[in-house]
């Protein structure tokens, strides 16, 4: 089952051509997931031919702009393309405030059904479940309440080995085995354990998204052994008190984040205007953490 991370915006609050505000998907199995919406996300979801019928869930980070501006455009779209099943919102409080507000002025109505859940962006606590993934809050230390998000893959079912199963076996009894339970004994034929004629899962997978906040050493505890880890990196070590006065981290940073936490692989993003080229900031990472990338417009990532 694919788990795979498109990046469809990673700049900071001034966008500049070929980078727009913070929009990722996250595909698990059928299932796709927004997380942040700034301003454009569903021209970026256009031209990475991703549908906004597929999203199951939006996750907000927190109330600043370039995280969240795109998502009334977004919902529109949504309600114009005839849209009916329910789409669940996760955010910090406050947001279904201002889209009630955008609503009553503009006379906007929905033909489905949004389902607001306001997080605690104090704990880290879990606010999402269906059958792809279970989330939970990361909390932030920026200027106002903010939260990051970890998804955590439920476990897959083994696979069943086809060259042990015995001839003769029913629908029904391949279906039972591939559900994880054994085949009793009857008079047909002595039981069959699952485990016999099956191969272990593999490990469930997991992504942690760490929007913007200082650099905080107590995040390493709650991500650790993340198969991915994304971190604002919005400035480069140098202007580390800047990063500090705006409540933002660095890449040495999100870099020294990453190795404290053991997770395999990391994403830095919302960088600053400022950087005309990327490349400094990779190299100040990748001399903490070694398995470092940028999170580049159109970027898929494969977990």
């Amino acid at each position: 089952m694919n788990f795979e991370l498109k990046i469809l915006g990673s700049a900071s609050a001034t966008p500049t051509v070929g980078r727009h505000p913070t929009a990722q998907v996250l595909t698990v199995g059928a299932a796709c997931y927004l997380i942040d919406c700034g301003e454009g996300t569903q021209w970026r979801m256009l031209e990475q031919r991703i549908r906004p019928q597929q999203l199951r869930a939006i996750f907000i980070s927190h109330l600043h702009g370039d995280h969240y501006f795109g998502l009334f455009g977004l919902l529109g779209t949504m309600h114009l393309q005839g849209r009916t099943q329910p789409l669940c919102l996760i955010g910090p409080s406050g947001l279904d405030e201002v889209l009630i507000a955008q609503a009553r002025a503009s006379h906007m109505q929905l033909g489905f059904a949004l389902e607001f859940t306001a997080v605690d962006t104090e704990v880290a606590a879990p606010v999402y479940e269906d059958n792809y993934l279970s989330v939970s809050t990361l909390p932030m230390r920026h200027r106002i309440p903010c939260t990051g998000y970890l998804f955590a893959e439920k476990p897959r079912r083994a696979n069943l080995i086809k060259e042990k199963l015995p001839a003769g076996l029913s629908p029904a009894q391949l279906a039972q085995l591939a559900q994880g339970q054994d085949l009793p004994a009857d008079d047909t034929q002595p039981g069959l354990r699952h485990a016999e004629v099956s191969a272990p899962p593999p490990p469930p997978r997991s992504y942690a998204f760490c929007s913007d906040t200082l650099y905080t050493p107590a995040l390493a505890e709650l991500v650790r052994g993340a198969d991915l880890l994304y971190h604002e990196a919005t400035f480069l070590d140098e202007l580390r008190e800047r990063a500090a006065q705006t409540h933002h981290s660095t890449a040495r940073q999100a870099a020294q984040l990453a190795a404290d936490a053991g997770v395999k692989r990391l994403l830095l993003g919302h960088f600053s205007s400022r950087y005309k080229t990327l490349e400094p900031l990779l190299e100040e990472a990748g001399q903490v953490f070694p398995d470092v990338a940028l999170a580049l417009e159109g970027l898929v990532v494969k977990v």
